[in-house]
């Protein structure tokens, strides 16, 4: 079914009221006479700021200005492709189809599927390819994903919900291209040392607004775990024995259509990682500050919320800051990159490496090694060696080829 829509020129009356005692103080409201059966309908929404209720307030005058009822200009993308992407989808072939659907079920729904429709925009597209790809998804997976996107973006598009498409992105491929380069080697993307993890943290809390010391925290307990940002915003206290010093990995904070939810770990397993001497303060004052409930959270937000990287982004000026101190390719996951490359570098077998990062091959975990140029030397004189040794029994012969 269409979206409805009202007359072309229709005007809303709207209003803005200011309620101090709330969370969400601006309180915007638009009313408009239902085209279908002629009663006074309304919306209404709460915000942080004046300025995030004017600008509501705005995008719904402009939607039914054009003739969008605004009903259907607030729905979410995830609400909107209940509805409609079997109609944005149609002329396909299975063998194209089923990828759409699950790049839209696994990434796009997950990903951006809370927000209004209207509110998608080419940054937030971009900001969820990025996600994606530093995710691990596979070339042909965000292909499709961004393909379902786009074809349902398109439908909002011709329903006259959006004025443009904004799935439309470019560079996504230089992106991934970047980004297995990156893989190949992550070595290249770690902090050089604790030192500079620690001025790190510092300038990150400074930075940010009110100077929340959590953000250092969180950054702090990332790199000396190797963990990424999810998983510490889903660290319980019952997921810590100070006993053994170690940490279970049960949890991450992860984009859902409803907002942010914890779910498994990325690899679907729970790990055990150490909790080494210089975080160890840091743990016990967390756990002590959490109380004595199993299931409260050591790290939250300034205000008790879930952390995801883009609130740490967002909250500390991340980009800002990192460049100001000279580590311009820094990004949050990178922290886990640093941890790992730390722990390679201190000898940790790689077996043991690959069962803390929660590797599924071998393969990744190798990445993170870095044999030096003794190293190879000695790998070479071990070969020179083994070969000059007197050997028992006679030496076989090489066969001649006909």
């Amino acid at each position: 079914m269409a979206p409805q829509t009202t007359p072309i020129g229709v005007s809303l009356s709207e209003d803005i009221e200011h309620r101090p005692d709330r969370p969400t103080p601006y309180r915007a409201r638009v009313r408009w006479i239902d085209p279908t059966t002629k009663k006074r309908a309304s919306k209404s929404e709460a915000f942080d700021t004046e300025d995030a209720a004017h600008a509501w307030v705005t995008n719904l005058r402009e939607a039914a200005m054009r003739g969008v009822d605004p009903n259907a200009a607030t729905l979410t993308l995830g609400a909107y492709g209940d509805a409609h992407l079997m109609l944005a989808l149609r002329g396909l072939e299975s063998k194209t189809l089923d990828p759409y659907l699950s790049g839209w079920r696994k990434r796009v729904v997950p990903t951006l599927g809370h927000l209004p429709i209207r509110m998608i925009t080419n940054g937030a597209v971009d900001r969820a390819v990025h996600a994606w790809i530093a995710d691990g998804a596979s070339r042909s997976t965000v292909k499709n994903s961004l393909a379902a996107l786009v074809r349902l973006m398109e439908q909002a598009y011709r329903d006259g919900i959006v004025d443009r498409n904004p799935a439309r992105i470019t560079g996504w491929q230089r992106e991934f291209r970047q980004a297995e380069d990156e893989l190949d080697d992550p070595r290249s993307l770690a902090l050089p040392h604790w030192n500079a993890l620690v001025q790190l943290a510092d300038a990150l809390v400074a930075r940010s607004s009110g100077q929340f010391a959590g953000w250092g925290w969180v950054v702090t307990f990332a790199a000396s775990t190797a963990a990424r940002i999810g998983e510490v915003s889903g660290v319980r206290v019952g997921d810590i024995d100070v006993a053994t010093w170690t940490w279970t990995v049960r949890r991450q904070t992860t984009p859902s259509p409803g907002g942010l939810v914890d779910k498994g770990t990325k690899g679907k397993r729970a790990r055990k990682v150490p909790l080494i001497a210089e975080v160890r303060e840091l743990v016990t004052e967390r756990v002590a500050a959490a109380g004595p409930d199993p299931t409260a959270r050591l790290f939250a937000g300034p205000r008790g919320g879930r952390i995801t990287t883009a609130v740490l982004r967002d909250a500390t000026h991340w980009d800002e800051v990192v460049t100001a101190l000279g580590f311009e390719h820094l990004r949050r996951h990178d922290l886990r990159h640093t941890g790992l490359t730390w722990m390679a570098d201190a000898g940790v077998p790689v077996h043991v490496l690959r069962k803390i990062a929660g590797h599924g091959s071998l393969s990744t975990t190798q990445r993170y090694l870095h044999p030096d140029a003794s190293t190879i030397a000695a790998a070479g004189d071990s070969l020179s060696a083994y070969l000059a040794a007197p050997k028992q029994g006679p030496t076989p012969r090489l066969r001649s080829v006909q």
